[in-house]
């Protein structure tokens, strides 16, 4: 079982900067394939960038390339969500996901991917 909390979301202008972070539970967090998620009011969840167990390779939604980034401290069991020059359309509810690398199906945007999810922090972009 792992657990994840999320921190980091709250309100800031656009064009601005926030950092998620995403703790997880567990002594075998390094095995674990990451991934965010947001979900906009009356939108389905989607996807928004992954990186697998090393940190080594990583995928982006095309809506968040070369403005987001995604980061993993597997010593302190944290993944993290870099998010810059936000704009009012990144408002959203924001997940962190798990899955173990060896259930891990290939595909980064699939929500049935993953296993554990968190409970979501809120991410508000001012215009």
């Amino acid at each position: 079982q792992v657990q994840l909390v999320e921190s980091g979301g709250g309100l800031v202008q656009a064009g601005g900067s926030l950092r998620l972070a995403c703790a997880a539970s567990g002594r075998t967090f390094s095995s674990y394939t990451m991934g965010w998620f947001r979900q906009a009011p009356g939108k389905e969840r989607e996807f928004v960038a992954g990186i697998n167990w090393s940190g080594a390779i990583t995928n982006y939604a095309d809506s968040v390339k070369g403005r987001f980034t995604i980061a993993r401290d597997n010593g302190k069991n944290t993944v993290y969500l870099q998010m810059n020059s936000l704009k009012p359309e990144d408002t959203a509810v924001y997940y962190c996901a798990a899955v173990h690398r060896l259930r891990y199906s290939g595909y980064w945007y699939r929500i049935s991917s993953y296993d554990y999810w968190g409970q979501g922090t809120q991410v508000t972009v001012s215009s």
